[in-house]
Parts: structure tokens; sequence; C-alpha cells
């Protein structure tokens, strides 16, 4: 699947796209218009927020922290039409230069397993969000739609049935579609004094990143239906879960 045909063209956003269209162990393909994961939604405007609308968004969970709230208020928490939810992920975690040692071979993989471990609680209600939403598309978000969104839509497809290779070409796209999205990101961070080096492991989207994430899941808790059991699901939850997809 080309990435022009899974990217809903936005002018405030760069990687909004959709989850429908990977095949599944069925031999069905994912469906349209379901799910979608993205960046983040405050530079939308009215045409922009029109044209989600117009795709059918009911539905937007923002996976962002108190601060990114503040700073970047997202169009959707009082909108009239859709039901917006706040759930934050990997808050629980230490900020990522207190992992990182680019020295070691530190890859975000390392953040991604620690996640699927250590923010259970808010998996589980991220996902259990998308289960329960109301008819109509669902979005979830972060701020660059690559990392706390890059597990959650790993885990959704391959609790759907996508095979493990989609499912990294899923998450690889980030570095084919958002060139424009992550200059901004890293300008801003070194900005901050962020060093060089560190900024290249952070905003990567490197495969071997979500290779080892899904390695992760299938050594610790048997693979992905293991998982969802950690997560508290029943077997009724999950499949509802899958539906979303199917």
């Amino acid at each position: 699947m080309l990435a022009c045909e899974r990217l809903i063209a936005l002018e405030g956003a760069h990687n909004v796209r959709d989850l429908g269209g990977y095949p599944t162990v069925t031999g069905n393909l994912t469906r349209w218009r379901s799910i979608l994961r993205g960046d983040a939604l405050h530079r939308l405007g009215p045409a922009d927020i029109g044209i989600l609308l117009d795709h059918g968004l009911t539905t937007v969970i923002d996976l962002r922290n108190a601060h990114e709230l503040a700073t970047e208020i997202n169009p959707f928490a009082r909108h009239a039409q859709v039901r917006y939810h706040n759930t934050p992920l990997f808050s629980a975690l230490a900020p990522v230069e207190m992992m990182a040692d680019t020295t070691s071979g530190f890859d975000m993989s390392d953040r991604y397993c620690q996640a699927i471990d250590e923010c259970r609680p808010a998996i589980a209600e991220v996902l259990g969000t998308i289960a329960n939403a109301p008819e109509g598309t669902v979005l979830f978000h972060c701020s660059a739609g690559k990392d706390r969104t890059g597990v959650i839509s790993a885990l959704l497809l391959a609790n759907a049935g996508v095979d493990e290779a989609s499912i990294i070409e899923d998450y690889a796209l980030t570095a084919t579609i958002s060139g424009p999205l992550i200059g901004r990101l890293r300008e801003r961070a070194l900005g901050r004094g962020a060093a060089p080096a560190l900024l290249d492991i952070v905003l990567a989207s490197e495969p071997r990143s979500m290779r080892r994430t899904l390695d992760h899941i299938h050594t610790n808790y048997g693979g992905i239906q293991g998982y969802m059991s950690a997560l508290g699901f029943d077997p009724t939850m999950t499949e509802r879960l899958r539906n979303r997809l199917s």
C-alpha cells in the first residue's frame, strides 16, 4: 500500500493516516476509515477539521501529557460532534534522556519495550476506549505520531491479525511521509539544548525498533493474545477491539 493512499492530506498535520487496507491472516483487509493514527492536531484549521469529519470522525484519543495539552491545545477537546479522550501514554516512564546512551546501541525499541511492560494500565485504557467507541472513525494521536501512537498502532494491527512485516512497514512510514514534521521537532529540540546524536535516535523510525518490540511481546507474553490477557482483556473485549478493524 502506497503511503499516499494511506495518508490523510491535511494542512495542519503531516502524519494522519489510515490503518485500513492491511492484509490479515484470515485473507481479509483491515477496514478503511475505521481507525486513524496521527500526530499533533493543534495546527488544524476549519478546512482540516471538516475533512476529518467528512471521513466520519466521531472519537479522538489524545496520548499527550498535561504540558503538551496546555501548550498545544487540541481542537477537538470541546468539539460538539466528536468525543474527546485524553490518556497520557509513557508518562510513567523516565525521560528518554535518562535511558539513552548513544554509545551502547540504544534505539527507541528500548522505550517501546519498557512501555509495553510498565504502561499497561494506560495502554489498556486506550485500547478499551477504541473497542467501546461509538460508530464512526476513531483517531488517536500524540505529538509526532510515531512513538506513543506507534505502540498503539502495532497492538491494534497485531490483534487484528496483520503480519509483522506490515506492522513494521506501518511504523516506518513516519520517516517516509513526515519530513516537515520531524524537521520542525528537531529544530525545536535543538533550541532547547538537546544533543544532536540523541535526536538522531529519538526522531528515527527504524524498522528494527518495531521488530524488537514485537519480539519482546512474543518472548515475554507469548504473543499478542497473551499480552491482551495481561492487559485484563477477556476474549469478548479482544474480539470487540478486533472488530473495529475487520
